[in-house]
């Protein structure tokens, strides 16, 4: 992407939120600090550009093409973390032949950080999952899966914590219900715990006991559901009182820009999602001022 498009794309879409009450403006304006975390999700295999002529992402895409991003972000802002939310698999001939490898091949070059679990990463049975591992140079991250009685038991951490100039980064994960899409035979004897509790529970051990500056859940529950019980990114934000971002996946959602929640404590929390395939990535800038007072903006941008 061309740097000046690329920027016009980041003017174009961006939210400025205050994190906790405080304006971005007077935060950004007295920054001392810059975190940022670029973010997929449902990315399904996609390792190629979209071909010219397609009908709905002529062009786009493809894993270079964001590597290169990557890269000129990294080189912009070095304090930067990049993360998935899930269904890293599935959706082209190249999960088909190698089962993952290429995938979390590629991710590690990429230098991902982390990713969650999604639905599909389960397509080739948990013991799919577990034979990529040690493909991954990035950890797998997930809080309300007990995957106690099969062969993943002690390879998925529930969170993982990252110091960053100073800054400490607390990342969780949670994920969908896997009964009634995914056939059991796959993921055996794995155990859903009730995200929402999980997902409380595990922000306050990162606020309280990892003493986090920022809070940040990886999910592949899904941004929304109407007229059903099943857990949603949005609904996740407002039971919140510690988590800053919720990156999300499941239902490809494309956002242009970050959903701004209340949380229980009446505190914004950015919900984002950038779509599938590989055609967005995701990027949150969090501002710090010498008192460690928090602002963020976030975009999406096309790659």
């Amino acid at each position: 992407m061309e740097r000046r498009k690329f920027l016009k794309n980041v003017s174009a879409s961006t939210a400025l939120v205050g994190m906790g009450g405080l304006s971005l403006q007077s935060c950004a304006l007295s920054a001392k600090k810059k975190v940022t975390i670029l973010h997929t999700n449902d990315v399904h295999s996609h390792i190629d550009a979209f071909p010219q002529d397609h009908s709905q992402f002529p062009s786009l895409g493809g894993l270079a093409r964001r590597a290169s991003l990557v890269d000129r972000i990294r080189k912009e802002n070095p304090n930067t973390l990049l993360f998935d939310a899930g269904d890293i698999f599935q959706g082209t001939p190249y999960f088909n032949f190698y089962g993952g490898e290429l995938e979390f091949k590629l991710m590690s070059m990429l230098k991902y950080d982390a990713a969650t679990i999604g639905n599909h990463d389960f397509d080739n049975g948990i013991e799919g999952l577990y034979a990529q591992l040690p493909h991954a140079s990035f950890e797998l991250i997930n809080a309300n899966y007990d995957f106690t009685n099969t062969v993943l038991d002690s390879h998925v951490k529930p969170y993982k914590t990252y110091l960053i100039d100073g800054i400490k980064i607390g990342v969780y994960g949670v994920g969908i219900e896997l009964n009634g899409l995914v056939t059991k035979a796959l993921y055996k004897e794995t155990l859903y715990l009730n995200p929402y509790e999980v997902a409380v529970d595990t922000e306050k051990t990162l606020k309280e006991t990892e003493d986090c500056d920022i809070i940040v859940c990886l999910s592949h529950l899904g941004y929304q559901y109407q007229n059903t019980q099943k857990p949603y990114d949005l609904e996740l934000a407002s039971k919140t009182k510690h988590t800053d971002l919720i990156i999300g996946g499941h239902t490809h959602t494309f956002l242009d820009k970050p959903t701004i929640v209340k949380n229980g404590d009446s505190r914004n929390v950015l919900v984002n999602q950038v779509g599938c395939f590989g055609v967005n990535l995701g990027r949150i800038d969090f501002y710090f001022d010498d008192q460690k007072n928090l602002a963020a903006s976030g975009v999406s941008i096309s790659v």
